[in-house]
């Protein structure tokens, strides 16, 4: 079970990081309730790790995080990064969602 953090995502992560002056930050990425199809993705900048609550990975230079209860409805999830005329931004591909909003921003388990 993990989430998947592909390079082109890793290297716009670590951009804003180091524009950001934010060092030794690690990316979370979870679920919320909430959204029109019933969970949201969260994807954060954070500091903290927890090791009783929470799975850590390293992809290309960064370390992700993700929590115990939210690894549950991303397993073999993978965030990219996209770049188009249409829009700019961190995508999901979610095998277990079964129905996704129009903006891609949450899903249906």
């Amino acid at each position: 079970m993990a989430v998947k953090l592909t390079e082109r995502a890793a290297k716009e992560f670590k951009q804003f990081c180091d524009e950001q002056k934010m060092e030794n930050t690690i990316l979370r990425i979870g679920v919320t309730g909430g959204g029109c199809s019933g969970f949201t993705y969260d994807l954060r900048p954070d500091k903290n790790y927890d090791e009783k609550v929470d799975a850590k990975y390293d992809y290309h230079g960064v370390t992700v995080v993700v929590d115990k209860k939210s690894a549950l409805y991303l397993d073999e999830t993978t965030v990219d990064f996209y770049e188009g005329l249409d829009k700019r931004g961190f995508t999901f591909n979610n095998p277990a969602a079964v129905r996704t909003c129009g903006c891609g921003s949450s899903f249906q388990a």
